[in-house]
């Protein structure tokens, strides 16, 4: 095979691939977390309004995470161990920054995963891309040392989020229309 067919094969391949993975989260989403994405701006929009009128000093934590610029996925690999917290924005309250609790990421041959290992609230689920900067996680929510359930079993432990990259030690997730308290959730994570 010449270089410059290996190539245009190589080429196909990854389109392929890059197709196959968006296809499969379009197969996956429930119609109900289809539409919170599709809700997406309008719902943060709402929140983050709403976060201004928190404590001070979370505020301006809110703020500041918020303005880091984002980077692309492609170049890292976020296996491995993570600190991570969770931030409600809106809803019952403006804003609340919990502490920090243990998450995990792995790779199972299909993309990563993560699973959110300590602390009352859990998660666990997995990502698809979106994007040079951003990924869809899809992911199931559970209290304690409950198993989760998969994703797709309701509205009460089904989760949907973007996940956008700031650095090669900061990420987050933006869940919009949570479930439960709040209008906006955004789990952040540092190593």
């Amino acid at each position: 095979m010449t270089p410059r067919l290996l190539f245009t094969v190589l080429g196909l391949i990854a389109f392929t691939l890059a197709a196959h993975a968006d296809g499969e989260v379009q197969k996956l989403i429930t119609a109900a977390d289809k539409a919170r994405l599709d809700k997406y701006g309008e719902t943060r929009k709402a929140a983050l309004e709403e976060a201004k009128a928190g404590d001070p000093s979370e505020v301006k934590q809110l703020d500041g995470l918020l303005a880091k610029p984002l980077v692309a996925f492609s170049d890292k690999d976020l296996t491995g161990d993570w600190k991570c917290r969770t931030i409600k924005a809106g809803g019952i309250s403006p804003l609340i920054i919990y502490g920090w609790f243990k998450c995990k990421v792995t790779d199972d041959g299909s993309g990563w995963r993560l699973a959110k290992i300590s602390g009352s609230q859990r998660t666990t689920g997995r990502f698809f891309d979106d994007g040079e900067k951003r990924s869809i996680y899809l992911g199931s929510f559970s209290v304690n040392n409950d198993k989760a359930k998969p994703y797709g079993s309701g509205p009460e432990s089904d989760q949907v989020g973007y996940a956008f990259r700031n650095s090669a030690t900061e990420w987050r997730i933006e869940f919009p229309a949570p479930y439960y308290e709040s209008k906006l959730d955004i789990m952040e994570f540092k190593r």
